[in-house]
């Protein structure tokens, strides 16, 4: 609000707040007309009778004294705030001065999604008469207002003018803090095939917005030539094979998932075992599906991989998502007593994929030192929830237990119906 009395009082916008920031400007916007039936901040000279304060819309009329007597000729107000003005009349005048005044242009992006029309049509002419790199600095604001009902003409011209813009300022775009704008960057750099394969790879790996990993992870599977990737008994080249080891080594599963998938179409089937036994559900199961289209199934594979569970965890969650309920339900009792926390979180979700999950011989696991293990034997056992003695749970209840099993007590409890708020010492 200060920075708005700032430039109502004559400052630059420059000198008043941050004008690289988008919503500085709209905050701008609104604070010129929340502040006009507030009295305006001036000082009384010592001796001077106390007269009524001006409002701040006597202010931008020229109102200096009290409100009956305005002057002949007030002077305008500045043109910042003539351009987030309530009369809309005074805004669509104020729009003129934009044209030799480029610093303002953020409000001229504003008034193109003003309410009344002269003055939203008269800033939209001035706008699209703009070169397009003009609005590069202007995209966080401009997709900003994208979000109101007329905010998609600024869209509009930015997005044409990403499209036809220089390469370079386009990809500097992509490194914008604006989450919106490097989204929109991005989006434009891929259509016009400014990234290479591997910068995309690499891009899909490392950063965590879920929408940019998987715009440019399915962009740099595709961007493989389709000859190194479709002629059978053929690897892909140099590039292409570092683009999906890029993939392969990423930490989210959604990459690494979109990265074994593409072996199938580069023809490297056997690349995908190691997969097998990832942490992730998705990748185990894109890893059997790219095992089974090169001819091999991943069953043996998994009980091979069981046999040696330390080394392999997730082989256990792999082998009850495509085990024999008779022949490999035993195995993964088994491992449910391992030493190695990760063996026995693996074997539980196992169990469940199977369907095979004893309630008396999995209730133990709610004591497991383990939290994530615990976590997993509360999820297994809650369809049998209302099965579990009462006395037992309640025992795991007690403030003196680990949280992870407090926790677990309590939600088991309020899904057999036996319990509707935490008991004291949940926490």
């Amino acid at each position: 609000m200060r920075a708005v009395v700032r430039v109502c009082e004559g400052a630059t916008p420059e000198e008043a707040f941050d004008t690289a920031s988008a919503g500085a400007w709209l905050a701008l916007d609104a604070g010129v007309r929340s502040l006009d039936d507030r009295p305006w901040l001036w000082t009384r000279p010592p001796g001077e009778p106390e007269r009524p304060a001006p409002t701040l819309l006597d202010r931008l009329r020229g109102r200096t004294g009290p409100r009956a007597a305005p002057p002949a000729s007030p002077p305008p107000p500045p043109p910042a705030v003539a351009l987030c003005h309530p009369d809309g009349r005074v805004r669509e005048a104020a729009l003129d001065a934009v044209r030799t005044a480029p610093e303002l242009r953020p409000l001229l992006v504003v008034r193109c999604a003003d309410w009344v029309a002269p003055v939203r049509e008269k800033a939209r002419t001035a706008l699209a008469e703009l070169p397009g790199d003009a609005l590069f600095p202007l995209a966080g604001l401009i997709l900003r207002l994208a979000r109101r009902d007329r905010g998609d003409f600024a869209r509009a011209l930015l997005e044409e003018a990403l499209r036809e813009g220089p390469a370079a300022e386009v990809l500097a775009l992509t490194a914008d803090p604006d989450r919106a704008t490097y989204r929109i960057a991005y989006r434009i750099a891929v259509e016009r095939g400014l990234l290479t394969p591997i910068e995309l790879a690499a891009t899909a790996a490392a950063c965590g917005d879920v929408t940019l990993q998987d715009l440019c992870a399915e962009a740099a599977v595709a961007a493989v030539k389709p000859e190194e990737a479709v002629r059978p008994g053929a690897s892909p080249g140099p590039d292409g094979a570092a683009v999906l080891d890029r993939l392969l080594t990423a930490r989210s599963p959604r990459v690494r998932s979109a990265g074994v998938t593409a072996l199938r179409r580069a023809g490297r089937h056997g690349d995908a075992e190691p997969f097998l036994a990832d942490r992730s559900a998705v990748v185990r199961a894109c890893a059997r599906y790219v095992l089974r289209q090169g001819g091999v199934d991943p069953l043996p594979l998994y009980r091979e991989l069981c046999a040696d569970p330390a080394a392999h965890p997730g082989g256990a969650a792999g082998l009850g998502e495509c085990g024999d309920r008779v022949t490999d339900a035993e195995a993964l009792w088994t491992l449910v007593e391992h030493p190695v926390p990760a063996v026995r979180l693996h074997a539980i979700s196992g169990l469940r994929a199977l369907d095979v999950v004893v309630r008396e011989r999995l209730t133990p696991s709610l004591d497991d030192p383990s939290p994530a293990v615990v976590r997993a034997a509360t999820r297994a056992l809650l369809p049998e929830a209302a099965g579990i003695p009462e006395h037992l749970l309640r025992e795991r209840s007690a403030p003196e237990r680990p949280r992870a099993v407090r926790v677990a007590a309590d939600r088991l409890l309020r899904a057999a119906g036996r319990q509707r708020r935490p008991e004291p010492g949940y926490w």
